[in-house]
């Protein structure tokens, strides 16, 4: 009995490593602003709002920054700032400044504080060489609603037990024949 249950061991532990690595995305990002020409900027923000109990800026936004001919490279100097607060009550407005992302100018990134479910007004400001502007928006924040990870290994260990089993009996065969 105990040597038919290593396996079987065996293979939780190793789902529920897999179940760790899965908990770390939580949905793909969405855009609240497409492709808006302001001055002299094209301006694209995109968003995963995600709700969180614990303090940490879960709610992320990538600003894309494009030039408004399409033609003119985003100057070195060029910054993106979003400050958000909620609609539905009143609370904070957090904000920050973007970073680059991987050094381009053109694609920044900043993580926000978002502590409840509901409504956020977004406001997005880009400041660079090429002038100054400002763009609005709204995003519903939520709790990312997939199970926890310990949750996915049990949901599966159904499967991988009957697997198991199934290995087992062909193992068995194997040796008789």
């Amino acid at each position: 009995m105990i040597r038919a249950a290593r396996p079987i061991v065996a293979c939780i532990g190793v789902l529920l490593l897999l179940a760790v690595r899965v908990g770390a995305h939580s949905g793909p990002p969405y855009p609240i602003v497409s492709g808006r020409v302001l001055g002299a900027y094209n301006i694209s923000i995109w968003t995963d709002p995600d709700t969180t109990d614990e303090g940490t800026p879960a709610g992320r936004f990538w600003i894309e920054i494009g030039s408004a001919d399409g033609k003119t490279a985003i100057p070195a100097g060029t910054q993106a700032a979003v400050s958000i607060r909620p609609l539905d009550r009143e609370g904070p407005t957090h904000d920050g400044r973007a970073e680059p992302v991987k050094g381009n100018v053109a694609r920044q990134f900043v993580a926000l504080l978002m502590d409840h479910e509901g409504p956020f007004a977004v406001h997005a400001a880009i400041d660079g060489p090429l002038g100054r502007v400002a763009v609005d928006s709204k995003v519903d924040a939520t709790y990312d609603l997939r199970p926890a990870p310990w949750l996915i290994a049990l949901y599966l260990f159904p499967f991988v037990a009957i697997g198991a089993l199934w290995g087992k009996v062909l193992l068995r065969r194997r040796r008789r024949g």
